[in-house]
């Protein structure tokens, strides 16, 4: 029993030693968070550098302000503007990538707390493979982009 105890330490060390922490590898910045009155949804954009050396997926994000955050993406078709979730946002390895008014951006469902400009709101991105990388962002007027 001991050494198939040792065996199974030994596979598992190995295995988390060949799983790369992409989250040590992502560069947030610029993270602000245009918070809109009352409980109207709040839209937050940021820069996103990939250092590693494979891409980078962002699934989701989650933050105890707000009951949900969504990956969206505004676009315009036929000249209306528009704007619908999205299930992933990649950034290949040395590249960054932003999300800004226009275009990819998360939008703050619901928020279980209140909120002035000026306030500091944590946020964690969820990488594909279940990795989680905190970030603040800065609650921000909405003139202010």
């Amino acid at each position: 029993m001991r050494m198939f105890k040792g065996t199974l330490v030994a596979g598992l060390l190995s295995l988390l030693a060949a799983t790369p922490v992409l989250a040590a590898e992502l560069e947030i910045s610029d993270a602000r968070l245009r918070m809109l009155p009352g409980d109207r949804p709040g839209a937050g954009y940021f820069k996103l550098y990939n250092a590693g050396d494979e891409p980078a997926a962002v699934v989701g994000a989650e933050t105890n302000a707000y009951a949900s955050v969504e990956l969206h993406m505004s676009m315009e078709k036929d000249g209306m503007a528009m704007m619908h979730g999205v299930e992933r946002f990649e950034v290949p390895p040395g590249e960054t990538r932003e999300f800004a008014p226009q275009g990819y951006h998360l939008m703050f469902m619901k928020p279980q707390q209140s909120l002035n400009v000026g306030d500091e709101v944590e946020v964690r991105l969820i990488l594909e493979g279940d990795e989680r990388v905190e970030t603040t962002f800065e609650v921000v007027s909405p003139a202010a982009l």
